[in-house]
């Protein structure tokens, strides 16, 4: 792995590679469900609508009224956004394809 996180233990290691064997949709529901509570799994849901809508420079106050986030989790995702690690715009990218694909 070329990134260094600052975060990198065995154990999340072991829980990303987990994550990894999920196959499909189905899997992701099912293993979430169990690893997740339902407020865990909308926050980061709701997270990564927020990233899209920053991506896409909407407004804090439109991101705030589609995805009722607060000012607070908008700023803070808008920081990862812009000094973080690049997951957000990796992984909104290659969303963005696969939608083109499927087009």
């Amino acid at each position: 792995m070329a990134y260094e996180s600052k975060f990198q233990r065995e154990d999340i290691d072991e829980l990303f590679d987990a994550i990894l064997t999920l196959r499909d949709r189905e899997d992701c529901y099912r293993f979430f469900e169990d690893i997740c509570t339902i407020n865990e799994i909308h926050a980061i849901a709701q997270r990564l609508q927020v990233a899209k809508l920053l991506t896409q420079k909407k407004t804090y106050s439109e991101i705030e009224k589609i995805t009722n986030a607060s000012t607070a989790t908008i700023s803070r995702i808008n920081k990862c956004i812009v000094y973080g690690a690049d997951g957000y715009r990796r992984v909104l990218e290659r969303l963005a394809a696969q939608a083109a694909e499927e087009e």
